[in-house]
């Protein structure tokens, strides 16, 4: 190359004027190094066109261009008046193009440049294209760690990895077989903002490293985590009749143009991000299908990175079974500082009974039978009753394999509370309990 030192055989050779044209570069005074670079890019797919640029001082007259460090030139372009430089068209990328690129100038004063930092032209799309898959999933936490799988039924000895707009070279890695496929796994993390983005795949043969198959499925990896949670909320609400429309909302700091909604699919983990400008996520009609329990995220435009999720929220499809019955023990007058007992029954066969207060922003209660034998019943406990526990309570049953679908409204229940202990006036205000230990604001 040359940048590489001088050699005493070399020093010798210009001394007796043996050596010509860009070898004069290691004379004092030498012109400077120009610089090279491809147009579009250093990778370009087999049959598109592209340019080979080379710059150098303003007095250059003549420019050579080198392939495969050949010391004959392998084109000579005249620079253009205005900018001083050349460029050398390939009409069309081939195997037999693809290679290793230098360029060199002369100038009336300096003579001959030494050539450029080596460029190497690789051309894609020559055979099949690899897979690209993420382990555990596209979206992983901030400071968790993923797997890229690249592989491919056809032969491949070298895998390599880029993620897209990356300054730094493509990642590669010797390919091993795995149940009849060539394929390297690349670890990516401890993950930050920063490893969000586009990531694509490809394979050479070492026969011939410039190259490279087509490029495999992009991936685009989300980081969650990076900014603080928002918050979700449904209207009317999260307890829905079927059929009733309902927008899911989310809620986030100044500053967030970008909003994606999941929904939780039992054990599978997280696969993607869709993200949208509005914090609105309109969900029509709700149906069964709509049932099961939501998070949010916010982020910015253009970015792969989003905030921790929202707290769950459930959303509970109203009418799926018939309405179970409610009622209360010793009955819906109480005493202030006394506890009452409401009992929700249901004739069929459910282990899960809800609890709900009309106005009240808390979720349901919730009771789940350990023993679903006659009757079906749950008893929720509430006191030492105050003025805060009157109003009207209604009660839905479930069953624990569909969790998020419920049964008809029971008829309502009005609770009363009477002053006669009134000694518990001016006590903070007792939350109100189920047989379970929950506490219902």
């Amino acid at each position: 190359m040359g940048d590489r030192a001088r050699t005493p055989t070399l020093t010798a050779l210009l001394c007796l004027g043996l050596c010509r044209g860009p070898c004069d570069q290691v004379q004092a005074g030498a012109a400077p190094k120009p610089s090279i670079w491809a147009d579009p890019g250093p990778m370009v797919s087999r049959g598109s066109p592209m340019t080979i640029w080379c710059q150098g001082s303003l007095q250059a007259d003549v420019y050579h261009l080198y392939k495969d460090r050949v010391s004959k030139p392998l084109d000579t372009e005249a620079p253009q008046n205005s900018s001083k430089k050349a460029g050398f068209s390939i009409e069309s990328m081939s195997t037999h193009t693809a290679g290793l690129y230098q360029c060199a100038y002369h100038s009336r004063r300096k003579g001959w440049s030494e050539r450029s930092d080596p460029l190497l032209l690789v051309v894609t799309g020559v055979y099949p294209a690899p897979s690209l898959s993420a382990h555990p999933s596209h979206v992983v936490t901030s400071g968790g760690n993923v797997s890229l799988s690249c592989s491919s039924e056809v032969t491949g000895d070298t895998f390599y990895l880029l993620k897209e707009g990356g300054a730094g070279p493509p990642r590669q890695m010797q390919s091993r077989t795995f149940r009849g496929r060539w394929q390297a796994v690349f670890s990516v993390g401890p993950m930050n903002a920063s490893h969000g983005g586009t990531y694509r795949c490809y394979y050479n043969s070492s026969s011939y490293p410039h190259t490279w198959s087509y490029p495999s499925n992009p991936l685009h990896l989300e980081v969650t985590g990076v900014y603080r949670e928002p918050s979700l909320s449904a209207q009317p609400g999260s307890l829905v009749f079927s059929g009733d429309n309902l927008t899911l909302q989310c809620r986030s700091g100044a500053g967030f143009d970008r909003f994606a909604l999941t929904k939780d699919e039992g054990l599978t983990s997280l696969q993607h991000l869709h993200g949208q400008h509005s914090p609105y996520f309109p969900l029509g009609h709700v149906s069964h299908t709509h049932g099961g329990q939501y998070r949010c995220y916010s982020g910015h435009n253009l970015s792969h990175a989003w905030s921790a999720p929202s707290d769950p929220l459930d959303i509970l499809i109203v009418g799926m079974y018939e309405k179970p019955s409610i009622s209360a023990q010793p009955g819906p007058s109480v005493s202030w500082g006394e506890k009452v007992i409401l009992q929700c029954r249901s004739e069929i066969s459910l282990d899960r009974f809800h609890l709900s207060k009309e106005g009240s922003p808390a979720a349901p209660q919730l009771l789940r039978l350990q023993d679903a034998a006659v009757p079906f019943q749950a008893s929720f406990t509430i006191g030492p009753v105050t003025s805060n526990h009157e109003g009207n309570y209604t009660c839905y049953s479930s069953d624990s394999t569909f969790p998020y679908l419920l049964s008809l409204p029971s008829d309502t229940l009005e609770l009363l509370v009477s002053e006669g202990a009134k000694w518990a006036e001016g006590r903070s205000c007792g939350g109100h309990r189920t047989d379970a230990g929950e506490e219902f604001e």
